[in-house]
């Protein structure tokens, strides 16, 4: 019974140490696709080429590639495109690591989104 509950335990930790979490701070209102995200803190969980972002008002999914490029970024930056006259997130780089997220428009225009009560 105790080898049980302990395998469970293990699986369960290994599952949730799969997704990767990372802060960021938008300091001015923007689109991650079709989803409106007001300016705040964030958290972003990614795993199996999807993103969560939430806080406490806020949760949405979108599809994300992530890529790792050849140097370690000094501190998380939000890269934005600015065409159509709206912020739209195009890329997160993740302070520390040689992480980017990259958000493919297209595919993000169908990311689902939902308001915490």
């Amino acid at each position: 019974m105790k080898k049980t509950i302990l395998l469970a335990m293990t699986v369960a930790g290994l599952a949730m140490g799969a997704a990767k979490s990372y802060s960021i701070t938008l300091n001015e209102p923007a689109l991650l696709g079709a989803m409106p995200l007001a300016s705040g803190d964030y958290r972003v969980e990614v795993a199996d080429q999807k993103a969560v972002v939430h806080n406490s008002k806020f949760h949405g999914e979108a599809p994300v590639k992530v890529e790792s490029v050849d140097y370690k970024y000094i501190s998380t930056s939000v890269r934005y495109d600015t065409s159509g006259g709206k912020l739209r997130i195009q890329e997160i780089h993740i302070g520390g690591t040689k992480t980017k997220l990259v958000f493919d428009e297209q595919s993000a225009l169908a990311a689902s989104t939902s308001q915490r009560p």
